[in-house]
């Protein structure tokens, strides 16, 4: 019998487009895991720009406890650890061909963790950062003024919003989407029409939305094509209110004026379950009581994750 013998290949050996088909399903943790620094092969897969197009952070969460002064949450030293070595070695793999990046609502980044990050993916185009409660106005300015070619943008409502507003305007040209996870009164509606006169994109779903705020919206941003204002606590505030009025079938005036829009995506159902979560929360969703990724739904497919 003749000898029998067999061909044995290294890993190492593989060509790159299978690893980096491979490294394709690995989540953040696997690719940050130390796989880079098994072989050179391996390092020059990690770094291949398709597994970077997206830094999706969304399953990393803060441990913290609410307090009650600014920034109202205080983050366990260990966390935040967590999330600058995350950081660290996905911006190091990524060499800047981050596009779309995407935080947790309960992941509070610090200043320095937002602008180490923006400083290191400098051609972003969406942001999903749903929670900056530890956020300074200098940090999250610095980081706009470097994110030139942002494009979309998931926030959370914020007291004062117009120097963020304008911090955009001034220096992202191509800004046409913007999702606020959080109550939508006058100013800030004001602020968005004054700030984002262009924008294209609107979503304030499952959110407390007055009905002026709504109305200013409509009749201020002439380039807007979708407004997404499904599952909304929509409320009347008279000049002088005892009370906010609830408001639960939209008027004439409001559809007249939706009318122009390209998609105008509501509901006000009593039997929507959603509708009825926004209200048993008035208008301010705790989504820690839901389903684990119920936040990132969205009825415009484009702001959905």
């Amino acid at each position: 019998m003749e000898d029998s013998y067999s061909v044995s290949r290294r890993w190492e050996d593989l060509d790159t487009d299978i690893l980096v088909k491979i490294f394709q399903t690995f989540d953040i943790f696997e690719l940050t895991s130390g796989i880079a620094h098994v072989c050179s092969a391996w390092r020059l897969a990690c770094c291949d720009p398709l597994l970077w197009k997206t830094l999706d952070l969304s399953m990393l969460k803060s441990n913290f406890i609410k307090i009650p002064l600014e920034p109202y949450v205080y983050v366990d030293g260990r966390s935040d650890k967590t999330l600058t070595r995350v950081l660290k070695i996905s911006l190091s793999l990524s060499r800047g061909n981050i596009m779309t990046l995407i935080f947790h609502f309960n992941l509070y980044v610090s200043d320095e963790q937002l602008t180490y990050t923006a400083e290191r993916c400098p051609r972003l185009k969406r942001l999903v950062l749903p929670a900056w409660n530890r956020i300074k106005k200098t940090g999250i300015c610095k980081a706009i003024r470097v994110w030139k070619d942002l494009e979309s943008l998931t926030m959370p409502s914020i007291a004062n919003p117009p120097y963020f507003m304008e911090e955009i305007s001034r220096n992202c040209k191509n800004f046409s989407e913007l999702k606020i996870m959080g109550p939508c009164d006058v100013l800030c509606a004001s602020t968005i029409v004054t700030y984002l006169p262009k924008l294209k994109v609107l979503s304030l779903r499952c959110s407390l939305l007055n009905k002026d705020a709504l109305i200013l919206i409509l009749e201020g941003l002439k380039h807007l094509e979708v407004l997404n204002i499904s599952h909304c606590l929509l409320i009347e505030v008279p000049p002088h209110p005892a009370s906010k009025r609830v408001i639960k079938e939209l008027d004439r005036f409001i559809l007249e004026r939706a009318s122009r829009l390209r998609l105008f995506l509501t509901c006000m159902e009593d039997s929507c379950l959603m509708c009825e979560r926004t209200k048993n929360d008035e208008g301010l969703m705790r989504w820690y009581k839901y389903e684990e990724d119920l936040w990132k739904a969205d009825e415009v497919c484009s702001l959905a994750l």
